[in-house]
């Protein structure tokens, strides 16, 4: 299995913590070294990073950690990276032929969820996406930052930061087949090109599942407010 991650951006809401959000200690360990941990322990050993922001010195970083850790790690350049999250998923296009795991460079979560996640048949032409249906009960969640998603029959209807109707969140964290850069192509046309657009336009085609991640932990550490709760909960390496 392969695992792409998302670290092109400039992350500017923790840019008092560091300037290259990707290289951001957390209780001592830079949150994309969380991200491929996490990754290694549910078994995966090759990785590609999309790159933008400062690539020079985060593809520097990669290097070195990849030696460390005896693994494959892929840098990817997005030279647009300041446009929408789906233009750096298109980036990996030429480099995943085949089904892969899709996740973020700022999300900590349990290495269970991607070892159940990878385990759930996918079809050629499907994406699933890991959920949180705890939508009233989750103290971890920014609301107004969050991406929502309401789910019908195991499947996706919508799913947007400002839909109204949701019952679950979007965890970041994706099963998908090589559809989904099809479907961000498309988008792309329309001037659609963020990664919801894509699992919409799949959605609307019946090929976007989900995948309940339970009560495994998960946060997404997109400001100060998320990093001080990721310290405190984060007293020893997930």
């Amino acid at each position: 299995m392969k695992c792409l991650i998302i670290a092109a951006g400039l992350g500017s809401r923790l840019s008092a913590r560091g300037d290259l959000k990707p290289l951001i200690k957390l209780n001592g360990v830079a949150l994309i070294q969380r991200v491929i941990s996490t990754s290694m322990k549910a078994g995966i050993n090759d990785f590609f990073v999309v790159v933008g922001y400062k690539s020079d010195l985060l593809k520097k970083f990669l290097s070195e950690l990849q030696e460390k850790l005896n693994i494959t790690i892929t840098p990817i350049d997005n030279p647009d990276w300041k446009k929408p999250n789906g233009i750096s998923v298109l980036s990996a296009r030429k480099f995943l032929k085949e089904n892969f795991l899709l996740t973020m460079t700022d999300h900590i979560y349990e290495p269970t969820i991607i070892q159940k996640l990878q385990k759930v048949p996918l079809e050629s032409d499907e994406v699933i996406l890991a959920v949180d249906y705890k939508i009233q009960s989750n103290p971890l969640i920014d609301i107004d930052d969050v991406t929502k998603v309401l789910v019908e029959n195991g499947k996706i209807k919508n799913i947007g930061k400002e839909i109204k109707n949701f019952n679950a969140f979007d965890t970041g964290i994706f099963y998908s087949s090589p559809a989904l850069f099809k479907a961000l192509s498309e988008c792309r046309v329309n001037g659609e090109e963020s990664l919801s657009a894509g699992i919409k336009h799949l959605a609307d085609q019946g090929k976007a599942r989900v995948f309940d991640v339970g009560n495994e932990f998960w946060i997404d550490v997109d400001d100060d407010n998320a990093f001080e709760k990721a310290v405190k909960l984060l007293s020893r390496e997930i």
